[in-house]
C-alpha cells in the first residue's frame, strides 16, 4: 500500500467528504448544519427576505381582526350618538310640546294677584329738564312731580344725599298720623323740652303741659316746632331713640333707600340725611291722609295747652312757608295748598309743597339748598309757573 492511499485511510471521515463533489442540481442533504451553513431563518433575516408563507397569512389575519374590531367600535359609537341626539330632539320636543299646553290652559288666567310696588309714584332714573326754566346751580337739588300723570316733571339731583332740615318732620307726621290716637291726650317731659340748640324752631311747650296729639301734630307741621317732635317721638316710641327707629323702617318701607335718621326733628347730625327723592315719596304718602292735608291748608292753629299748676293757656302757631304766610305769591293759575320747611346752616333753606295746577291737578314741588329765604321762594316759583 503507498503512503497516500495509507494516508486517505487514517483521515477522519470529514475530511474525505472536503473533496466529495456534489452532482450538479442536487442538494447535498448531509452538508445541512454542517460549517459555511446556517438555519433557513437566519438566512432570511439576514439577507432582508420576508418571512415565511405561514406567518405573512397569520399577520395579515391579525390585520383583518383589528380592522374588523375598530369598524364594529366605530359603528357602535355612531349608533350611540344617534340614539342620544334622538333622546334629545324627543325631550326638546316634550318640553316644547308641554309650554305650548300650558301657555293654552293658563295665558288668560290672572297668576298674580300682588300689587306693584310704585304704580302710583313717579319715577325717573336721573335729571329732567323743565320747559322754560334754566335751572340753578345754586341749589342743592330740585323737583317737581305730577301726581296724577305719575310723572317726573323737573328733577335736578333729587337723587343726591343731602341733609333735611326740618323737612324730616314729614316722616314724623306720618308716624303720628298711622300709630297714633290724635284724641290721646299727652303730656310734655323734661328731656323733650330740654333744646339747647340755638337753631331750634319751638313751639313753646313747657314741662308737665297736657295738650292732644292733633295739637302737637298741628304745631310739628305748620310752626315745624323741635320741641312738638321730640314729645311725639317719646309718646309713640316710648323714647326718642325708638321712634328714630320706626322712622328708617317706615323709610325703607315707602321706597326711600337713600335716608337714615338720627333724630324726630331734623337738627343737624353728620348721619342725618335724605334725598329730594325720598323727600317726594314721604310727602306723597303724608297726603293719602286727608287729615295732613287739612292741616297743611291752615294759615296758623291755635293750640289749648294745660299747664302743671292747671292753667288753660291758648298758644298760636302760624305756618312757617312763605306762601301760606303771605310773605310770597304763588304763580297765576297755582293754588299752593301747604307744605313743610326747614332750614340749617348745612342744609340750607329748603321747602316742600303740595299744590293745585289751573286745572286743578295735584303737584309735589320741592327745592332744598337754598342760600337764603328770597331765593328758595323765587325758583319754587319759577318751578310752578313752567310746570303748570
Amino acid at each position: 500500500m503507498s503512503r497516500n492511499e495509507r494516508d486517505f485511510q487514517q483521515r477522519p471521515e470529514q475530511n474525505r467528504n472536503r473533496n466529495h463533489r456534489q452532482e450538479p442540481g442536487r442538494r447535498d442533504r448531509r452538508g445541512r448544519g454542517q460549517r459555511g451553513q446556517e438555519p433557513e431563518a437566519r438566512m432570511q433575516r439576514r439577507r432582508g427576505e420576508r418571512p415565511s408563507g405561514r406567518k405573512r397569512k397569520k399577520r395579515r389575519k391579525q390585520a383583518v381582526k383589528g380592522l374588523l374590531l375598530s369598524a364594529v367600535l366605530m359603528i357602535a359609537l355612531i349608533v350611540l350618538g344617534a340614539a342620544g341626539f334622538l333622546h334629545y330632539l324627543n325631550a326638546a320636543d316634550a318640553k316644547t310640546m308641554y309650554a305650548a299646553l300650558y301657555e293654552t290652559e293658563h295665558y288668560n288666567q290672572n297668576l298674580y294677584q300682588g300689587e306693584l310696588f310704585a304704580p302710583e309714584l313717579c319715577v325717573a332714573a336721573g335729571d329732567v329738564a323743565l320747559d322754560g326754566f334754566g335751572g340753578d346751580p345754586t341749589l342743592h337739588a330740585a323737583g317737581l312731580f305730577d301726581v296724577n300723570q305719575k310723572q317726573v316733571l323737573y328733577a335736578d339731583r333729587i337723587f343726591d344725599q343731602l341733609y333735611p332740615a326740618s323737612t324730616t318732620k314729614l316722616m314724623t307726621a306720618y308716624l303720628t298720623l298711622k300709630y297714633g290716637n290724635l284724641e290721646d291726650m299727652v303730656t310734655v317731659s323734661e328731656t323733650a323740652v330740654s333744646f339747647v340748640d340755638p337753631e331750634a324752631s319751638l313751639c313753646g311747650l313747657q314741662v308737665g303741659d297736657q295738650l292732644t296729639l292733633y295739637d302737637l301734630l298741628c304745631g310739628l307741621i305748620l310752626h315745624s316746632g323741635n320741641d312738638n317732635a321730640a314729645v311725639i317721638a317719646e309718646y309713640i316710641g316710648g323714647s326718642q331713640e325708638s321712634f328714630v327707629d320706626m322712622m328708617n323702617q317706615e323709610a325703607l318701607n315707602l321706597g326711600a333707600t337713600h335716608t337714615h335718621f338720627q333724630n324726630p326733628h331734623g337738627l343737624h347730625e353728620d348721619e342725618h340725611y335724605t334725598t329730594a327723592y325720598d323727600l317726594y315719596l314721604m310727602f306723597n304718602a303724608c297726603i293719602q291722609d286727608q287729615r295732613f292735608i287739612d292741616i297743611i291748608s291752615m294759615k296758623s292753629y291755635h293750640a289749648t295747652l294745660t299747664g302743671m299748676d292747671g292753667s288753660v293757656r291758648t298758644d298760636e302757631w302760624p305756618a312757617s312757608n312763605y306762601y301760606s304766610a303771605g310773605l310770597s305769591q304763588p304763580p297765576e293759575g297755582i293754588n299752593v295748598i301747604g307744605g313743610k320747611t326747614g332750614t340749617t346752616d348745612q342744609a340750607g333753606s329748603c321747602v316742600i309743597l303740595y299744590s293745585l295746577n289751573s286745572a286743578g291737578s295735584p303737584l309735589i314741588s320741592v327745592v332744598m339748598g337754598a342760600n337764603d329765604k328770597e331765593l328758595l321762594y323765587n325758583d319754587m316759583t319759577q318751578i310752578l309757573a313752567c310746570g303748570r
